[in-house]
């Protein structure tokens, strides 16, 4: 196809996005009953950015507080989430919608700061906080949903940031196998989905490559905002140390409680689909590299007990080891994967390596974009990282079926954002096709993965809730239901909660 030919498609696909979304033919008879019995429909949250009360309950700081209170010219509206959702006043009325759309499931996290204040145990629990998530948890189940939680989403205490650096440190691993454990105490006779770690690569990447999240550290050449920090060693320590403490709270649960308690236990990651800049071999080969190098990097040691072989020669030393006793523990960890997709990049091969200026981002010897020759990958949303590329649903479960002996599957989060523009009245904000038309695309080609023989059981739509999207603050807004910030945190559902009520039928 020539550029000009696929200039003009892109340019008829975004207008088609933008305008009023259109009903298909074929949707009318696409709902749940296209899924298989028993198939969960769910949305996904998390404590900061959903729940706000920041200073109320007992609840100690954390390092996005921290982030956010100490630098908020590096979250783009200076904003943070004190009281973001508002959710811990507020969850009774937001499971209410939630049985109202015929959801199945929610999916929510612990803030660790709220049960656990000073980060261990032996600083004290913190009853109020347990109280909270009870009452939530039961509230969630009096209405026939089911909680799947995550026990860690980024929000890590203060106090062990401050006493030895956090996921930095090995100490980590024994504190957070505590959380675990109390939460499995606490919870886990009504919580019968545990996933342990949200996208380890989005906290290592972001927090200790590109400096742009919590607890914002990386090389002051990768990003001049970073105060410490070193992109070529950190991310891989901490990514390390992530996957040690899932593996200690996986063993914790099943050498003491998935006996009695009859749950599940997994993690949940992240990738985009890496599409071939060119036809070209060199470009495949980077594609393949860059899987390997975001989601490989975690799955291949679940799965596999040892990192990908190209991330293990491309950085070296640098990559720290397993033992051979880590090596078993790891290996297996999991019940089932939580899988986020969002969206799509360009994977272009880099010839030469960088050896001056050395970083996780450059150590995969791909370049990714989401723009060939000027042209976007998929049509624009709120967030400049994300772009929709629907088919790449259905060609990463398809990898990860053939690559990793076809895991039990949850899709944990798929969503898009757009700009929260303050221009618009209440009626305009609350229409929103493009996120329709997103949703629709992508379950079409997760029902096609699944009839590829995927072995995947629910899906989690981000999110329920507009909430306070990291360093892009209350700038873009993920819900299918509109928070007005400026007016009480109402509550208003759009028009992709009416066509999800509709789907759920």
């Amino acid at each position: 196809m020539a550029a000009h030919q696929c200039s003009l498609l892109l340019g008829l696909l975004i207008l088609v996005s933008s305008l009023a979304w259109t009903e298909p033919v074929e949707a009318a008879s696409f709902n749940r009953s296209s899924f298989p019995a028993g198939f969960i429909f769910g949305t996904a949250s998390a404590s900061y950015q959903y729940e706000g009360a920041a200073k109320e309950g007992g609840r100690g700081p954390s390092i996005w507080d921290t982030f956010s209170h100490k630098y908020p010219e590096r979250i783009t509206d200076g904003s943070n989430g004190d009281v973001a959702n508002d959710f811990y006043h507020h969850y009774k009325e937001d499971v209410h919608t939630m049985k109202e759309l015929g959801l199945d499931a929610f999916r929510f996290s612990i803030s660790w700061s709220r049960v656990l204040p000073r980060g261990k145990l032996s600083g004290g629990v913190n009853k109020e906080g347990i109280s909270f998530y009870n009452n939530l948890i039961n509230e969630l189940l009096s209405k026939g949903l089911q909680p799947y939680v995550t026990i860690f989403h980024w929000d890590l205490p203060q106090a062990l940031e401050d006493k030895y650096g956090g996921f930095l440190s090995p100490h980590i691993i024994d504190d957070f196998r505590d959380f675990a454990e109390l939460c499995f105490k606490e919870f886990g006779d009504r919580v019968k989905y545990w996933i342990t770690l949200n996208e380890p690569w989005t906290y290592s990447n972001g927090g200790y490559d590109q400096g742009t999240l919590a607890p914002g550290r990386c090389s002051k050449w990768v990003n001049g905002a970073c105060t410490a920090g070193n992109s070529a060693i950190e991310p891989y320590l901490v990514g390390h140390h992530l996957l040690l403490s899932h593996a200690a709270a996986v063993k914790v649960y099943k050498d003491k409680y998935q006996a009695s308690q009859k749950g599940k236990i997994g993690i949940t990651l992240v990738s985009h689909w890496m599409v071939p800049y060119s036809d070209q071999k060199v470009d495949k080969k980077a594609a393949i590299r860059a899987l390997d190098f975001m989601f490989g990097w975690f799955m291949n040691p679940l799965t596999y007990g040892d990192y990908p072989y190209s991330m293990r020669t491309l950085v070296g030393p640098r990559l720290p080891k397993f033992t051979p006793k880590q090596s078993i523990l790891v290996k297996g960890s999991f019940d089932f994967l939580g899988l986020n997709y969002y969206t799509a990049n360009y994977a272009a091969n880099v010839p030469v390596a960088n050896t001056v200026n050395v970083s996780y981002a450059t150590d995969s010897l791909a370049n990714l974009t989401t723009q060939r020759n000027g042209i976007p990958i998929g049509p624009t949303t709120g967030s400049s990282w994300l772009s929709v590329y629907p088919s790449g649903i259905r060609s990463l479960l398809l990898y990860v079926k053939r690559k990793y002996n076809n895991p039990l599957i949850y899709i944990t989060e798929n969503g898009i954002s757009e700009v929260n523009n303050n221009t618009l009245t209440l009626k305009e904000a609350l229409k929103d096709p493009q996120r329709i038309d997103y949703y629709y695309r992508h379950l079409l080609f997760l029902r096609l993965a699944i009839k590829d023989g995927v072995n995947v059981k629910g899906y989690f739509a981000w999110s329920l809730l507009d909430n306070y999207e990291w360093n892009s603050g209350y700038t873009v807004r993920f819900g299918i239901v509109f928070v007005d910030y400026d007016n009480d945190l109402k509550r208003y559902p759009k028009h992709s909660a009416i066509w999800f009520k509709k789907f759920l039928l």
